[in-house]
């Protein structure tokens, strides 16, 4: 594994400048070329997700909300949790504010990718209406750009893996239940015990995973809509709760968050511009705006009209990396636990919670970071099948199931180096033939944006 993983990490470098380029640079000239108009309609987009615009005989499978929510579910995860710690660790406080620069510009991104989705989406050989990156390629560009779309695809074989959420709830696993490695020596006739007990987690996800995401897109919205707003409100107020604690330091780390973002003397590796490109990978990889993967959810929304579907998907970035990021990294921050933590991964966020709620925050940690992990191992392979069906067709699409399970087990007994480089290069890959299309097609969707916001006009007046 140490091979594979030195071979990664020497493409990564390559990748990634590609990625602040497109995310970045692309994300900028799309704020500048929509005049900034879809924030304005914050509020709309609110109120569209609520249901107050929905209309049942409108096409589609999925309701504004129930989109959100899966797009969101496989966002919002360890991403934000262990992401952060991450961050943090690699490049200190100043990461954040690179997140949070690369989150509001991704809000744009996820505006017009969503849109497009609507715009372009498609019906597969079942009769069956889809949306995602792989139509808007080939709809909106068209065949010739088919080679774009299978691109994306391929890499998304890898991208839309669980590797990452499964191999960090394992470490969190095994440090909350035996942070003495106690518990790990009762497998008795194990060689490695620790490695035993890491394959009983994994085995038991793989099985658990398996009872939703078999069932298809609707069930895995409702299980979705029903995990994600009691996780983000429960870990909101763990986090509350430590932040009234600690009321005086919060403004403090919030300071140093700013200050160290443009801290040019910076020992990391790759100096200043190095916090920068970290912040940019540990956004996409939190929000994963730019990606491609929340317009394969958006596309299947029940609705005419795809700047609405847009709007609602804005709110994801600000939801899942704004709010849910930025609170994690105030507790990592404000408890000093970034200044204690000797490895990569949960463990800092751990140090946090503990330190902060009386000893059992760890416990509390624990319960939250089960459902994170389930809600997003449930969404992420929704889109791994919408790839291969799209490389084949739906009737061996769904055989990634099969394939998406079995990574989890390896990904329970995988090193989080290893596992952090597959999926950032995966995802650095797998944003250049989407922000291509993205940038090429965004006049269609200004277009839409100027016919939909002057009937809005008419009808409030």
């Amino acid at each position: 594994m140490d091979v594979i993983n030195d071979f990664l990490s020497a493409l990564i470098p390559y990748a990634e400048w590609v990625m602040l380029f497109l995310v970045i640079g692309g994300g900028l000239y799309l704020v500048f070329y929509s005049r900034g108009i879809p924030y304005r309609y914050f509020r709309h987009a609110i109120g569209i997700t609520a249901g107050k615009h929905d209309n049942p005989d409108d096409p589609g499978e999925v309701s504004h909300l129930q989109a959100l929510s899966a797009a969101v579910a496989a966002t919002v995860g360890l991403g934000n949790i262990s992401g952060v710690a991450i961050a943090i660790y690699r490049g200190g406080p100043g990461v954040i504010f690179w997140i949070w620069l690369t989150a509001i510009i991704g809000m744009c991104i996820k505006f017009y990718s969503c849109s497009l989705a609507i715009i372009y989406r498609d019906q597969n050989a079942h009769g069956e209406l889809q949306g995602g990156p792989m139509y808007y390629i080939t709809k909106g560009i068209g065949q010739k750009a088919r080679p774009l779309a299978s691109f994306f695809c391929v890499a998304g074989l890898v991208g839309f893996l669980g590797v990452f959420t499964v191999n960090q709830f394992t470490q969190t696993f095994m440090e909350v239940v035996s942070p003495d490695n106690s518990i790990v020596h009762l497998g008795g006739t194990s060689a490695n015990p620790q490695l035993y007990w890491k394959l009983i987690i994994g085995i038991t996800l793989s099985i658990i995973t398996s009872f939703v995401i078999f069932g298809g897109l609707q069930k895995i919205a409702r299980v979705a809509t029903a995990i994600v707003p009691f996780m983000v409100v429960l870990y909101f107020l763990a986090v509350l709760v430590v932040m009234v604690m600690n009321s005086g330091e919060i403004l403090p780390s919030l300071k140093l968050i700013v200050t160290e973002a443009f801290n040019f003397n910076t020992a990391i590796e790759g100096g200043f511009w190095g916090i920068i490109i970290l912040g940019v990978r540990r956004a996409v990889f939190s929000n994963e705006s730019g990606l491609g993967s929340a317009p394969m959810y958006h596309g299947q929304s029940k609705t005419k009209e795809p700047v609405q579907e847009g709007l609602v998907a804005m709110l994801g970035p600000f939801i899942d990396t704004i709010i849910v990021c930025t609170l994690t990294a105030v507790v990592i921050i404000l408890s000093g636990a970034y200044l204690e933590a000797e490895s990569d991964g949960i463990l800092m966020t751990l140090i946090a919670f503990k330190k902060s709620l009386f000893g059992f925050g760890d416990v509390l940690l624990m319960l939250i970071v089960s459902a994170f992990a389930l809600s997003t191992l449930f969404t992420y392979s929704y889109y791994g099948v919408k790839c291969l069906s799209f490389l084949t067709n739906p009737k061996i699409g769904k055989y990634f199931n099969f394939y998406y399970v079995a990574t989890i087990t390896f990904a329970a007994v995988a090193s989080v180096g290893l596992v952090i480089n597959l999926i950032d290069l995966a995802y650095a890959l797998m944003v250049i033939p989407n922000m291509l299309a993205v940038l090429y097609l965004a006049p269609k969707v200004n277009a839409e944006m100027k016919l939909y916001f002057k009937k809005l006009k008419n009808e409030r007046s």
